[in-house]
């Protein structure tokens, strides 16, 4: 389940477009135990999380996460001034706002209160991408209007459509003038299906995990290359030459 959260953090990350070797300061919303903010971290950028759940805020300061961490209900709105992010992820909360937990919560008017107060906090022109799960193409519907009628634009990225067990739903939003909505990935082999369900006990941070990827070594430039091309940029074809060291000319 960590792998598996840290993927989408990671695929959320890319469908920001944020600038190569630039720090950002994130909103990570439903954070949780903070895993998704550990990529953010791992990446560079300083992040806000925010949280409905004491408990897992509670999780996410004994494992000492680098982010800021708030408890708050996000369907209540989000509490920053204006244009205080560059641009905001989430990983498997949105959909919960469709759920209506006592006679005072009305989905849509939730819905709409936390996407305009999300269009306020972020930097015109900021993304923000959250991954959901939502039950049918009604509850889709319902978040997706709610995001277009707060002054967003964009659409849903969808990965993997044909797979059941390693399909995902990325709202990508646009708070300025809509740019190009990025293509979901299609191809997936037999064995990652199979990853996305599987369990493990196993617990191993990420920055354990790539440890062994040195920076500017050819491994890392294939990776980066990789993530330039799922964003859709234009990237130069990978070579024998691509990551060789060159030697200082004088």
């Amino acid at each position: 389940m960590i792998d598996i959260q840290t993927k989408m953090a990671g695929r959320a990350l890319e469908l920001l477009y944020l600038p190569e070797d630039q720090p950002c300061y994130l909103l990570d919303i439903g954070c949780g135990t903070g895993l998704s903010g550990d990529y953010l971290s791992d990446e560079g950028h300083y992040w806000v999380g925010i949280d409905i759940s004491p408990a897992m805020l509670d999780a996410a300061l004994d494992r000492d996460a680098e982010g800021d961490l708030l408890l708050g209900d996000m369907g209540q709105g989000i509490p920053f001034k204006p244009g205080s992010f560059d641009g905001c992820i989430s990983i498997s909360a949105v959909q919960w706002l469709c759920n209506a937990n006592k006679k005072s919560d009305i989905p849509a008017k939730r819905l709409y209160r936390f996407f305009s107060s999300l269009y306020s906090v972020l930097v015109r022109g900021a993304r923000a991408v959250l991954q959901l799960y939502p039950e049918n193409s009604e509850q889709l519907e319902l978040i997706t209007t709610q995001a277009i009628k707060a002054g967003f634009t964009g659409g849903v990225v969808v990965d993997y459509p044909n797979s059941a067990k390693a399909k995902k739903f990325y709202l990508c939003l646009f708070s300025g003038p809509s740019t190009f909505l990025p293509k979901g990935l299609n191809e997936i082999d037999e064995e990652e299906e199979a990853k996305e369900s599987t369990f493990t006990n196993e617990r191993v941070p990420y920055k354990i995990a790539r440890r062994g990827v040195v920076k500017k070594s050819r491994e890392w430039v294939l990776e980066k290359k990789d993530r330039c091309r799922r964003q859709g940029k234009e990237v130069r074809p990978d070579t024998q030459y691509t990551g060789r060291n060159r030697k200082p000319r004088f």
